[in-house]
């Protein structure tokens, strides 16, 4: 039967897609127990009917064999399966004694992003991380996006106040560093990302995008700068540089808001369009050119990502693209950027200095790294867990990742995390990492669990709420993720044996305490015990689903507005509730001390005589980028077929030029050396990658022992992140340095291996 087939007794149920950050809505089709096809929701308020192949594949994934069905514990040295009980027991046998002994640090805890795109990875870890105490947190955002949480933390006082692209109204959108045709965007949630780009194409707007690949959207670009690799912000003072020598800046009704203008023209007088162009590898003339466009456009949006935050200077990029965006008048209008409002957010209220963002408010015990929001740089995990002394992490708590993977040296972690007292993972694979675990708790698969975007809909370039319970009852013997997370809290905390709903009703309580006491809150002032059984929901997560619904910006108060929304009110509408455009938001979003757009924050102009000194630096030989695909994201679905089949995609991409240099056949074997390691990849020659830049995807490297993903692992391919050692990081932010990286490339001599 085709996977599209319909019986008489198939249905169909809604179900927000959870594996990018496009949030789009699918239609499933579902037989018996069984998801058998996907199609895109017509009528979701957000998608409308947008499908990637990630999202047909649903049903694939949701059924794929090897996922884990129930609990794994170590017993003499082998992971057995076991029941759910005998999991939590161990668990709580372990961590309590451990921390008693060797205090809440000994505890470290490890957040993947696939945390962000479930509702119990959302609600749960931050009461996990109360619970423990521990100052040893490690998360994928010092991996990929942690430079921005900074640059915003310093100009607006919060790391989470992130603008995000006018994609439906801009006139000029200039993208740094970012594919959104194959990665469907990231830190701006847009579904239909590429038909987006092409309305901005047919309404006569400009693309420009930067990127050292001809990727799938630079093609579609008016304008293509292949940069080299690591200088985009050079390029970005340098057209802050023109927006001052010209005099374009045009702050308009930003004036009012915003400090530190004079101050940011003296920081970047030396980098002028002529003095970064060497490094930069983009003719002066044609930064002069982008620049004035910017200025004259008029709307603008400048948008950088992943290739932007994952080099040297990832900080000072992401603060230039804001910069960029107040001097050309385009943060905060239509058109422009604007900072969206979740409807689960805070509810506005009277614009008021806040505290401000600090970092470094202690550091790692070994390397002394500062920490970030929390959080320390993933790259220091291997080396807080190996190095012997006081303070040493002797546990792991590991939700929803895979850093033997994503992390920079992962042959050195993966030695690490086998020296471990005590490991848990909350993982649906036995991959890479979980196969050192000593509990393994596997969630169910996504068809079994509601959703809601609390991450995403932060981020989206609409106002919208959708919510969509679990489309298949749970099996037998399996466990809904929040009680998972919540029975892991439990034993965590010395409450083993404790309903998991005490958890969610803890949650609630003190939401509730806290709301009505607030004197900008619309139940200020209320019993909280009156206010807590008002609230509705099948399960402990729902009621606090509901509680944020209705406490949020568009919520009913508790009554106060009627037509204000609540979880019932968004289950009456299984196709979502549209919210309306972004809309300005300033001076309501700001949390600095001064209450104003900190233009040019004192560890950013700190940082810059480190910017300046690149350009005088000569450029390496041949440096490493990596690169997205449509059908991937980072490790997660590599284990299914349908998202797997064809050549082999973890190729390392070459220029002709260079290939003929150093001796390379298309499809030949080539040995890649960094300064972590090396690897063997297949070449792939072609035009698609500037000169003296060389291209591996990230997340690959499924071949280790131990593991049970039958499909990626009889395609592993090889893991990019093998080639760093992890001590090159941004300093501000502790983000691993990923792209732009020296590497030497040796051709393979296959004949001499096969007469070995």
């Amino acid at each position: 039967m085709s996977r599209n087939a319909r019986t008489d007794d198939s249905r169909t149920a809604r179900r927000i897609c959870p594996l990018c950050e496009a949030t789009c809505g699918l239609t499933l089709t579902i037989e018996g127990t069984r998801v058998t096809g996907a199609r895109g929701d017509r009528d979701d308020v957000f998608s409308r009917g947008f499908i990637c192949p990630k999202g047909a594949a649903f049903g694939e994934l949701d059924s794929d064999p090897d996922r884990l069905t129930r609990p794994l514990v170590r017993r003499d040295g082998r992971l057995e399966e076991a029941s759910w009980d005998e999991a939590f027991d161990a668990i709580a046998a372990a961590l309590r004694p451990l921390t008693e002994e060797h205090g809440p640090n000994a505890v470290g805890v490890v957040l993947g992003n696939p945390n962000v795109h479930t509702v119990a990875g959302a609600l749960y870890p931050p009461v996990l991380l109360s619970t423990l105490g521990t100052r040893n947190l490690f998360t994928a955002s010092t991996l990929d996006q942690m430079p921005k949480h900074v640059s915003s933390g310093l100009l607006y006082g919060d790391p989470l106040a992130i603008p995000v692209p006018d994609l439906d109204r801009t006139d000029h959108l200039l993208i740094l560093g970012a594919n959104p045709l194959e990665s469907n965007g990231s830190l701006c949630t847009a579904p239909d990302f590429p038909g987006r780009l092409k309305a901005l194409r047919a309404r006569g707007g400009t693309l420009t995008v930067v990127d050292p690949r001809t990727t799938r959207t630079a093609e579609l670009a008016d304008r293509h700068l292949a940069i080299r690799p690591g200088a985009d912000a050079l390029l970005l003072a340098a057209l802050v540089h023109v927006l001052f020598e010209e005099d374009l800046t045009a702050l308009g009704r930003l004036e009012s808001y915003v400090e530190g203008v004079d101050r940011v023209r003296d920081a970047v007088r030396e980098f002028s369009p002529e003095a970064v162009a060497p490094t930069c590898d983009v003719p002066a003339g044609e930064i002069r050119e982008l620049a004035r466009e910017l200025a004259a456009a008029p709307t603008a949006a400048v948008y950088g990502r992943i290739g932007t935050c994952t080099v040297e200077f990832g900080t000072l990029a992401s603060w230039l693209v804001d910069v960029l965006n107040v001097l050309t008048g385009n943060l905060d209008r239509p058109g422009g950027v604007l900072f969206p409002l979740s409807a689960t957010d805070r509810a506005p209220r009277p614009a008021a200095p806040g505290k401000g963002f600090r970092l470094g408010r202690w550091t790692s015990r070994v390397g002394g790294h500062p920490e970030v929001k929390s959080e320390l740089p993933a790259a220091a995990l291997a080396e807080e867990i190996d190095t012997p002394g006081d303070g040493r992490v002797r546990a792991l708590l590991v939700l929803a990742a895979n850093p033997v993977l994503s992390a920079p040296d992962g042959d050195r972690l993966d030695r690490a995390l086998a020296g471990l007292d005590f490991m848990v993972s909350v993982d649906p694979y036995l991959n890479e990492t979980s196969r050192h675990a000593h509990v393994v708790l596997p969630p169910p698969p996504p068809a079994q669990s509601a959703h809601y975007d609390f991450a995403f809909n932060a981020l989206a370039v609409r106002n919208q709420a959708r919510y969509t319970r679990a489309a298949l009852p749970l099996q037998d013997g399996a466990m809904d993720e929040c009680e998972i997370h919540a029975r892991l809290i439990l034993a965590a905390s010395g409450m083993h044996g404790t309903p998991p709903d005490a958890v969610d009703a803890m949650v609630v309580d003190r939401a509730l305490g806290k709301a009505v006491a607030d004197p900008h809150a619309r139940v200020h002032g209320r019993d909280p015990k009156e206010l807590a059984a008002l609230l509705t929901g099948d399960s402990g997560a729902e009621r606090r689903l509901d509680l944020m619904l209705r406490l949020g910006p568009y919520g009913d108060g508790f009554g106060a507005d009627p037509e204000g929304l609540s979880l019932d009110r968004l289950l009456a509408h299984p196709h979502g509730i549209d919210l309306g455009p972004l809309r300005s938001r300033l001076p309501e979003v700001l949390r600095t001390r001064s209450g104003r757009v900190e233009l040019l924050p004192e560890r950013v102009a700190a940082d810059l005589p480190r910017l300046r000194a690149a350009l005088d630096r000569e450029p390496a030989g041949l440096v490493l980028v990596g690169r997205r695909h449509l059908r991937s994201n980072n490790s997660w679905l590599h284990n299914v077929p349908a998202l797997n089949r064809g050549s082999n995609r973890c190729t390392l991409q070459i220029h002709p030029e260079d290939a003929a240099r150093h001796g390379i056949a298309d499809g030949a074997l080539v040995r890649v050396k960094g300064a972590g390691g090396e690897v063997e990849a297949p070449a792939e020659v072609t035009a698609a990658v500037r000169e003296g830049v060389v291209s591996l995807p990230h997340g690959w490297g499924h071949d280790r022992p131990g593991t049970r993903t039958a499909v990626a692992s009889a395609a592993p391919g090889v893991n990019s992140n093998q080639l760093l050692d992890g001590t090159l990081l941004d300093p501000l932010s502790g983000t691993a340095v990923l792209n732009g990286v020296p590497v030497l490339l040796t051709p393979v001599d296959t004949n001499a291996q096969a007469r070995l």
